[in-house]
């Protein structure tokens, strides 16, 4: 017997996104219908095959994703040594599952030397708008009580992105109290720009938002 978490961890967008039209159209529950999807997906192999498998796959690339991350973290340290401005570098992502659903959060701020801050906590519930916003609050405010400066910050959602820079008149009315919360962060710090990535690059703070989203075995 696994937990719904644990389905959920493993698997991919189409298949929640799958599982999610089965729960709908045969009126079963969404955990019953996931681990149907997923049993198709992992064919003769068997469920228990997947899902070790997927848990192998997050696991390495966990590994690459800290390890790039420390790289970034090395070079902007040997950047600082040779007396050059060290900047500070922030991503974030949100999820909510289902859409809308619970939301996770995820960021990652690094700075001069070894400064690294990793935000990965749930979110309450909302849409995925939201969670995004929720997530790009949550690193401005770390930005701001570590004093960073000269930050760059990235995300992958469009929507978020293209918000902060809108025209008052031209922002997103639901979204009014986020933008409004964090462009008085944006305010308290100086030099930030704000930057769409796409989500191959982002992967991170992905990986964290995810993370926070997942029930524990206590809330399933």
């Amino acid at each position: 017997m696994y937990y719904f978490s644990e389905l959920q961890a493993a698997a991919y967008k189409t298949e929640r996104s799958a599982a999610r039209r089965l729960s709908a159209s045969a009126g079963i529950p969404e955990e019953q219908a996931l681990r149907r999807t997923l049993e198709l997906s992992a064919g003769t192999a068997g469920l228990a095959s997947l899902l070790a498998t997927r848990a192998a796959l997050r696991d390495a690339d966990a590994v690459r994703q800290q390890a790039r991350a420390h790289r970034a973290a090395t070079a902007s340290a040997r950047t600082e040594r040779k007396g050059e401005p060290a900047a500070w570098r922030a991503w974030f992502d949100g999820s909510a599952h289902p859409n809308p659903g619970r939301c996770g959060i995820g960021g990652l701020l690094l700075g001069p030397g070894d400064a690294r801050i990793e935000i990965s906590r749930a979110a309450g519930h909302g849409n995925s708008s939201e969670a995004e916003y929720l997530a790009l609050i949550a690193v401005l405010e770390a930005a701001v009580e570590t004093g960073a400066h000269g930050l760059a910050v990235y995300g992958d959602s469009q929507v978020v992105v293209d918000d902060m820079h809108a025209h008052p008149s031209e922002a997103a009315g639901a979204l009014a109290e986020y933008r409004a919360t964090a462009q008085a962060l944006l305010a308290r710090l100086d030099g930030v720009t704000l930057r769409w990535i796409p989500r191959h690059r982002n992967g991170l703070a992905d990986a964290l938002s995810q993370r926070a989203c997942v029930p524990t075995a206590a809330e399933t």
